[in-house]
């Protein structure tokens, strides 16, 4: 292991002297030696191992920060880890990155935003799992994006949330609002940490020590983060509480102090459970709160707060670096210095002037014995020295004889490190072409996703612009509806006006007919005058005439003059009247003409107001209509922006779904052939739809609302159809499969082609949807030949069906009880005591059951004829059989089932009476029956009224089957339990290695038959599940659901 280590250590040696030969700068090379270490800190540091992330691993990736200022490089490394997978790799992610929002730089979480929804996503794919590090990965997930939105929202708090009571005052920038704000988002904050507090505690055994092993050390080494966290929003929440209380009424805060007592409880048990473990006590030393919560009704509590700190010993040397020994302190080359006690020792013996003459015998006079004490005693000391001498040589031997084999050792290592060196050389080189490729591919990455980028930017502001077309569409469309009211009224008073007009005209013409009619009373009264006026001077003329004649004939007699002067008198009476006359006429003529002047007068004023009326309104119809054509343009180019976008969305959905089928993740998609079939031909109406809506349009304009429905809706449905097809070929086999395939894909291109022209003004007249009908027509072919079998029954031959299989029913129902019947007179006339009993209470049983049966047969034929005759309409029989026929499929084979389970019923009956068959057979038919009667229960009552008077009989019909069902598996029990008493076991006989004997055998045949039992019920399931599939095959179950995958 250690060889490892030191060969990791060497690596990055030899990789710098390669990418030197490359011609690389020493900022590249510094750059990358700073990546690789933080790489590999990084993967020790988050690794799938459930211990404890090492402290140095963490230091260096917080320095890396620090060093790059923002998290760019430990982002770029964790993104590469399967996160996602493994639950602990998560949960130590989770651990080192809390460190980083910590302690990293303050860029950290900036950059580290940027991955928020990455971190939500795996939250709530961790929140899935309800135990284990999954759902502690979920909530500690939440915790750090919580403190990410935390610290964006007020940036005024460090990462570590060390502030000094001013900071925490500017922070809410003495705003009583702020202030509100950050305490509930600090509850919230403070809420999180919680969570995660209790969660850990809730996944660990308390009832153990588990914080001395290893698992429990990586689920509590993240609590010290949470720990140190908490402290300071407990301390900060404590007086933002006593300024808001300063500042608010008290009732206003009422939710506050409720939220702070019960998290003030939460933390203060979980601080002291924390205190208590022994993983805590060498690491951290945790506060402890106090026993009540602070009084934030009474602000002189705020002196009573103590802030909680927690102390965080100093950090001991790592057991990484404990057995290190560095090869420089092994061996001291340098003679050693005697220490001070030795060199002082012998002056301690003999004083101080011993070192000149250490025998003293001019001074002292010493005895001959003292000396050879003295003599031996040094003799004894010399000895003693000379052993310790000699201890020390082996022990310098033996030490040297070690450094040798470790120098061996280290030599032996040192090779072994230059051919690992060249190793990495070589791995450098290719690891740097394949960076190279890497970068290669980044690139081109980079560009699809500006690429893609655009596009849906692009797609944005079709989308806006769509909208916005949408909205103007609807402006003009509105405001083609007033103009149309507006236009609608003009109409009428140009109505009433020319009605007006109209009367004018009448009044002017019965006016001039009137004065024609006087004129020419006046004339012919003139005339009249006139010939009476000439006749009178005729007559005068004649009278002067004959005046005269009388005047020369008057000296003739006197009384012929007095008879002409009567006469005379009376003509000039006459005259005179006819002159009073005449002027009495002439008055009435001028009398009439001024009226004449009047009404010709009126007639004018009359005249020159309709023409003024008249002109007025023209030119407000000229107006409209000038409005109206520039409206008309408008709401045609509206028309045309508004197909336009519709023509494109279609674009979209359809080359969306061919983009779907060449999709890998498309594969696991399955469809059935039914459901494309129905696709298919919603499709074909669609298309008929589109060719009358752009024939409507094309004839008239105004039509666009129905093309662009219709466009729309095509869209949809050839995208769907393209999709269900490539689904579908999915599930078939590999030649039916492609062809399916080229019949979407086609489809799919003369979609976007037929779209294509109708986008154009100039081709939409030529604009053909045949060839789409034909592709769709071909996938329906398709389609219609993947059916199951089952689907190929004519309308006919369905009706037809249910008909005979439940004439087939009854007829097997009537036979069946026939033969029961027969049976029991056999039973009787053959059979004698128990067994004659047992039969007879058999039968009678299969004799109410086939009662039963045949009642709920009747039951369901009344019910089914109520069904087609309440849901068929106008529709015959035949055809509501064939419009409903997964339905009519249900019936059928639920008739069917109940006829074969009697019939097999009455078999095995029969076999069991004559003592041939077993009693299990009769019981198994038994409950065969009551789940076919039950089927055909489920498929009648499927369409059924739930207040239908059949129905109600049809359940009870169903209650006796279900009851009848149970008396014939209880008499066929019973009857079993009554012959199987007959067979009892005598013992008595045997000996003990004869029982023993048969004990062995039993064990054998029990071992045996549940070997076999096992075996049996596998096969059953097996056919339970074959069973499924067939009869899904059969019948078409799943053909309406939706694509699956």
């Amino acid at each position: 292991m250690d060889r490892v280590k030191s060969s990791m250590q060497q690596v990055p040696n030899a990789i710098p002297k390669v990418i030197r030969r490359t011609g690389a700068n020493s900022l590249e090379l510094e750059k990358e030696n700073f990546e690789r270490g933080q790489a590999v800190s990084i993967n020790k540091a988050i690794n799938t191992q459930e211990v404890a992330v090492k402290e140095k691993h963490a230091r260096t990736c917080i320095l890396g920060t620090h060093h790059e200022k923002g998290a760019h490089t430990f982002w770029a490394a964790v993104n590469r880890l399967p996160l996602s997978s493994n639950a602990v790799l998560c949960w130590k992610f989770c651990h080192v990155f809390h460190k980083l929002l910590r302690d990293g730089h303050p860029s950290v979480i900036k950059d580290s935003m940027r991955n928020k929804a990455d971190l939500t996503d795996m939250s709530r794919m961790w929140g899935h799992l309800s135990e284990g590090y999954g759902k502690l990965c979920s909530i500690y997930l939440k915790l750090l994006i919580t403190k990410m939105e935390f610290h964006i929202k007020n940036p005024r708090f460090p990462g570590n949330l060390q502030m000094s009571n001013r900071q925490l005052d500017e922070a809410g920038e003495n705003d009583v609002n702020n202030f509100f704000q950050l305490t509930v988002e600090m509850l919230d904050y403070l809420e999180c940490q919680l969570n995660l507090f209790l969660g850990v505690f809730s996944s660990l055994d308390m009832s153990r020590s588990v914080s001395v092993t290893a698992a429990g050390q990586c689920r509590l080494a993240p609590l010290i983060q949470v720990i140190l966290d908490s402290s300071h929003l407990y301390d900060y929440t404590v007086k933002l509480l006593f300024k808001l209380h300063s500042c608010l009424p008290a009732d206003t805060l009422q939710g506050h102090r409720d939220r702070f007592q019960e998290q003030f409880k939460k933390l203060k048990s979980l601080f002291y459970r924390s205190s208590n473990l022994q993983f805590f006590k060498r690491l951290i030393q945790i506060p402890q709160l106090p026993e009540n919560p602070p009084n934030f009704l009474r602000a002189s509590a705020l002196s009573e707060h103590i802030s909680p700190v927690v102390v965080i010993p100093a950090e001991s040397s790592s057991p990484e670096s404990e057995h290190v020994v560095e090869t420089d302190d092994l061996v001291d080359m340098d003679v050693p210095v005697m220490p001070a006690p030795l060199e002082t020792k012998f002056d301690d013996l003999f004083g101080t002037t011993a070192a000149v003459d250490p025998f003293n015998f001019s001074q002292n006079g010493m005895r001959k014995d003292d000396k050879d004490r003295l003599i031996e005693q040094l003799t004894r000391e010399i000895q003693a020295l000379k052993e310790e001498l000699e201890s020390f040589r082996l022990e310098s031997g033996r030490l040297c004889q070690a450094l040798r084999g470790r120098v061996s050792e280290l030599e032996a290592e040192l090779a072994e490190q230059s051919h690992l060196r060249l190793q990495a050389a070589g791995e450098s080189e290719f690891l740097k072409a394949e960076l190279d490729d890497l970068r290669r591919v980044r690139e081109d990455t980079e560009k699809e996703q500006r690429s893609l980028t655009e596009i849906e930017k692009k797609a944005q502001a079709n989308e806006q612009r769509y909208t916005k077309l949408k909205e103007k569409y609807s402006e003009l469309v509105q405001s083609h509806a007033d103009l149309l009211r507006k236009n609608a009224e003009v109409t009428r008073q140009m109505t009433v006006a020319q009605a007006a007009q109209d009367e004018v005209d009448e009044v002017r013409r019965e006016m001039q007919e009137k004065v024609k009619a006087a004129q020419d009373i006046a004339e012919k009264q003139e005339k009249e005058q006139l010939e009476q006026l000439q006749d009178l001077q005729r007559e005068l003329l004649s009278s002067r005439t004959e005046l005269d004649s009388l005047k020369t004939t008057v000296g003739s007699t006197q009384q012929s003059s007095e008879v002409l002067g009567t006469q005379l008198v009376a003509l000039e009476s006459e005259k005179a009247e006819l002159v009073q006359s005449l002027s009495k006429v002439e008055a009435e003529l001028a009398v009439q003409g001024e009226e004449l002047e009047k009404v010709q007068s009126s007639l004018g004023t009359e005249r020159e107001s309709g023409v003024k009326a008249a002109e007025t309104l023209q030119n407000q119809l000229n107006e409209k209509e000038s409005r109206e054509q520039a409206l008309e343009s408008q709401l045609v180019a509206a028309r045309w922006s508004g197909l336009q976008g519709a023509l494109e969305e279609a674009e979209r959905i359809i080359t969306d779904s061919l983009a779907q089928i060449n999709d890998p993740a498309h594969i696991s998609c399955t469809s059935s052939a039914d459901y494309l079939a129905s696709r298919c031909q919603a499709s074909l109406v669609c298309m008929d739809r589109l060719h009358s809506a752009r024939e409507a349009f094309l004839a008239d304009n105004t039509g666009v609302s129905e093309l662009v429905r219709v466009v729309t809706q095509c869209g949809h449905l050839v995208g769907d159809t393209i999709v269900q097809g490539s689904a579908t070929s999915h599930m078939v086999p590999v030649e039916q499969a492609d062809a399916l395939s080229e019949s979407v894909k086609l489809c799919g291109a003369e979609a976007l082609d037929l779209l294509g022209l109708m986008k154009q003004r100039d081709s939409l007249t030529a604009a053909d949807s045949s060839r789409l009908k034909a592709a769709l027509e071909a996938i329906l072919a398709a389609a219609e030949k993947l059916r199951p079998r089952g689907l190929e029954l004519q309308q006919g031959e369905l009706g037809d069906m249910v008909e005979q299989e439940m004439s087939a029913t009854s007829a097997a129902v009537e036979s069946a009880a026939a033969r029961i019947e027969e049976m029991l007179n056999k039973s009787r006339a053959s059979d004698t005591g128990i067994h004659m009993e047992v039969n007879e209470r058999i039968l009678a049983s299969c004799t109410e059951l086939m009662q039963a049966i045949k009642q709920l047969v009747v039951s369901s034929k009344n019910l089914q004829r109520d069904i087609v005759e309440s849901g068929r309409g106008a529709a015959s029989m035949k055809e509501f059989y064939a419009k409903n026929s997964r339905w009519t499929e249900g019936l059928i084979s639920a008739s069917k089932a109940v006829g074969w389970g009697a019939t097999v019923m009455v078999d095995a009956a029969d076999l069991v009476v004559q003592g041939k068959g077993k009693f299990e057979e009769l019981m198994v038919c038994s409950h065969e029956i009551a789940a076919s009667t039950a089927q055909l229960v489920a498929a009648s009552k499927v369409k059924a009224d739930k207040d239908s008077v059949n129905l109600q009989r049809l359940q009870q019909a169903s209650r006796g089957v279900t009851q009848a069902t149970a008396a014939v598996v209880a008499s066929t029990k019973s009857g079993k339990s009554q012959i199987e008493e007959k067979d009892t076991m005598d013992f008595s006989s045997m000996t003990l290695t004869q029982i023993k004997r048969q004990e062995m055998d039993a064990q054998v045949l029990v071992l045996e038959l549940e070997t076999r039992l096992q075996k049996e019920r596998e096969r059953l399931g097996e056919l339970r599940k074959k069973h499924y599939e067939l009869a899904g095959v059969a019948e078409g179950w799943g053909d309406g659901e939706e694509v699956t995958g």
